[in-house]
């Protein structure tokens, strides 16, 4: 009898408030699985084609390593670092590493159909205005975070492997790579800079939902400055401070670019709030009146039990 009691209550209490009057609970569990599995799906058909395509994948990627982009001609010229030959260490790992490579950018490449299934799911439970925010969001986060990678790859990562590997080579040692480590190193550097990428977006969002505001960015400025070469400590796959700046200098600039966004696209105050707050400072010189002293006007005293008879 409990407990029917317990599921009732549950049911009425728990459950009940959880359901979309247009759609039920489970409703929306099944909507989401079926679209989970379906860009499940898509992100492995092209896995599969981004596989054959690994070895070439690769060879993208060491392309940084001896070589530099020059923005005027459009074109990789050779630098004057020797051959680095690459080896493995262990049996499956240049296979290992051919498979880690495919399955990013085919995550990568599949982005765009996953946020639009994402898009599908969310869109019947926004409003009007909601999906008109919603929508640019998604298109220019996305972009924000190509670009990113974009920008690591052709200055960034050229940058930063010519010289950890011109300083290797200037004190002596001979540069020999293993292949696990140097693409780990290259991925991890596209993946953190194509978030770094989002900073601006994402101060614009809080400051959009009114939970910054561009006056309190920039009190907070130092402690940014200060929290960039945290992060940057964190996120750099080697020790130096060189990589660590290369990462931290782009974050703090992009704060910048945040607090000016945040002034542009801030939450304004409602007229209604204005409004509400008029009244408030209009009596803050008022003065408030004293109470009456003892004996004067109708104050009543406390009865003297001295005179009970």
């Amino acid at each position: 009898m409990n407990f029917k009691h317990l599921g009732k209550w549950l049911q009425d209490s728990v459950f009940a408030p959880l359901e979309d009057k247009k759609m039920p609970v489970m409703e929306h569990l099944v909507e989401l699985q079926v679209r989970l599995t379906r860009a499940v799906i898509v992100v492995g058909l092209v896995f599969v084609a981004t596989f054959f395509f690994a070895d070439t994948l690769v060879q993208w990627l060491r392309v940084p390593l001896q070589n530099m982009f020059v923005p005027g001609k459009l074109e990789w010229v050779p630098t004057d670092l020797p051959t680095i030959p690459f080896v493995f260490l262990a049996p499956a790992e240049a296979l290992w590493q051919n498979v880690k490579v495919a399955g990013l950018f085919a995550l990568v490449l599949a982005t765009p159909y996953v946020l639009w299934e994402v898009w599908q799911f969310v869109v019947p439970g926004l409003h009007s205005h909601e999906r008109r925010f919603v929508g640019p969001f998604v298109l220019i986060s996305t972009a924000a975070f190509y670009s990113g990678v974009l920008f690591s790859f052709f200055f960034v990562l050229p940058f930063a492997l010519n010289f950890l590997i011109s300083y290797g080579v200037n004190s002596g040692f001979i540069p020999q790579l293993s292949i696990a480590q140097y693409v780990g190193f290259a991925l991890w550097f596209l993946l953190v800079f194509g978030l770094i990428f989002e900073v601006p977006l994402a101060i614009t969002l809080m400051a959009k939902l009114g939970w910054v505001t561009a006056p309190f960015l920039k009190r907070y400025r130092k402690w940014a400055f200060l929290g960039a070469f945290l992060v940057a400590a964190i996120l750099t796959p080697t020790p130096d401070p060189f990589n660590q700046c290369l990462m931290a200098l782009p974050m703090y600039v992009f704060y910048e670019v945040g607090i000016i966004s945040a002034g542009i696209f801030g939450r304004r105050p409602k007229a209604e709030d204005q409004a509400s707050a008029a009244p408030s400072r209009a009596g803050a010189g008022i003065p408030i009146p004293k109470p009456a002293m003892a004996g004067t006007g109708d104050y009543v005293s406390v009865p003297d039990s001295s005179r009970r008879r």
